[in-house]
């Protein structure tokens, strides 16, 4: 008895296995095999020593399958670079973001990472990594921020499409950027440099400083985008530089599609500029270069820019930095975020809030209205005392007036009040007087 179930318990020993199978190789150890759900045969990525080990993970192979979460292990052994290459042609970027990412990519990432299985990169090489760019002279931290971030977002699309399961790449706070505070400049500032620069660039910093426009809206600007009548610009396209060439295109989001309103002053320097540089067609630039097409933002920094800051005193101020005075000063205005948001052209909130500081000439106005209001001479109040309920019946009801006629007796006599009376034999024999 005893010999037919040992035979039946070798038979189940070497029944196939219904997922998979083993094999042991010439040199000793075992080799685990496995169709995936295209049906082509797959090896392990590693040999096992012993049999049980080789089953074990067709076991866990096959779990992983039935619950959706397999991977492929030999994916993770793709390189970096040969992966980053591959998400840069699916990815759907702008042309701007397209250039940023690829000089990223090639100036501080891949030198160090390209070579490297995405199975092996963990949160050591990246510190690691990090600190490398850091100890460069000539970056900046918003730069390697942003390096930082674009990485990242490589990784993660390799979690995504299972390429690797592990995320100890992350390295938390490494793609904060903490970039300096942008520039300001006040009303009396923006008036100076469009008083500076050349007239037939007037407008054009007017419009920068009062509307929020940016470089490229401006630039990409067409006649037929500006009505002086309802006294609005709108802002549909905008040009993009990459590689020096001067690209059309979208503005940066949907919600940088809009239509600005103009203060009238504006709409004035405005209708001057149309009448005096602007290209005569009804869709000519609004704000063409000296030369004709389109203005260069290098050119216009060298040769405007910079020597107006220094003459008016406010070195270091950027021409994007007027956008930001824009935004201010339409807060200042009393504009909410949603109203902030809908003029400058942002679709987060985060982003519109950062332009909320307060000008300080209308901090102060603030401060001295509040002061007013302030000094106002403060009422006496009355002395408050405590009243019970029995005083606050007395103050509702009305005084009782004492009479001054006479009461007479039983018999018809007049008789005196003389307050409390003395008690009567009938009173008396109800009630006793103890």
């Amino acid at each position: 008895m005893s010999t037919e179930n040992d035979r039946q318990f070798t038979n189940k020993r070497r029944r196939r296995r219904s997922f998979g199978a083993v094999r042991q190789l010439p040199s000793g150890r075992w080799q685990a095999r496995y169709r995936d759900k295209r049906g082509r045969l797959v090896a392990s990525p590693h040999t096992f020593p012993t049999k049980t080990d080789a089953t074990r993970y067709l076991a866990v192979v096959e779990a992983d399958q039935l619950r959706g979460s397999f991977h492929d292990p030999k994916r993770g052994e793709t390189r970096f670079g040969a992966w980053a290459d591959q998400w840069m042609k699916g990815a759907t970027l702008r042309p701007t973001t397209r250039d940023l990412y690829d000089y990223l990519l090639r100036r501080f990432i891949k030198p160090t990472f390209a070579d490297v299985a995405l199975n092996d990169i963990d949160d050591a090489l990246a510190v690691e990594w990090l600190d490398q760019l850091r100890a460069l002279p000539s970056i900046s931290e918003a730069t390697v921020a942003k390096a930082y971030r674009l990485f990242a977002r490589i990784m993660g699309a390799a979690v995504e499409n299972r390429y690797i399961l592990h995320t100890t790449w992350k390295v938390k706070g490494a793609g904060r950027e903490r970039s300096p505070e942008m520039r300001f400049a006040s009303p009396a500032q923006i008036n100076a440099l469009a008083a500076e620069v050349a007239p037939r660039y007037r407008a054009l910093v007017l419009l920068a400083g009062y509307c929020g426009l940016r470089w490229g809206e401006l630039v990409g600007l067409r006649r037929h985008r500006v009505d002086l009548e309802a006294r609005t610009v709108a802002v549909v396209e905008q040009i993009t530089e990459i590689d020096g060439h001067l690209r059309p295109g979208s503005p940066k989001s949907e919600a940088g599609k809009r239509v600005v309103t103009i203060p009238r002053f504006v709409a004035d320097a405005l209708k001057e500029h149309l009448g005096t540089w602007a290209e005569e067609d009804a869709k000519g630039l609004v704000f063409p270069a000296p030369e004709g097409g389109l203005l260069r933002r290098s050119n216009f920094r060298r040769r405007v820019w910079l020597p107006a800051v220094e003459a008016v005193g406010v070195e270091g101020l950027r021409f994007h930095d007027l956008r930001h005075s824009a935004a201010t000063l339409a807060a200042a205005a009393g504009a909410t975020t949603k109203e902030l948001m809908a003029r400058i052209g942002h679709s987060s909130y985060e982003a519109a809030i950062r332009y909320q500081h307060v000008v300080a000439e209308r901090d102060a106005a603030i401060a001295d209205a509040l002061e007013g209001l302030g000094n106002v001479r403060p009422l006496k109040a009355k002395p408050k005392r405590d009243r019970s309920g029995t005083d606050v019946a007395r103050g509702k009801r009305k005084p009782r007036r004492r009479s001054t006629k006479k009461a007479a007796d039983q018999g018809g006599k007049v008789v005196e009040l003389m307050g409390l009376e003395p008690t009567t034999p009938c009173l008396q024999s109800r009630c006793s007087s103890n």
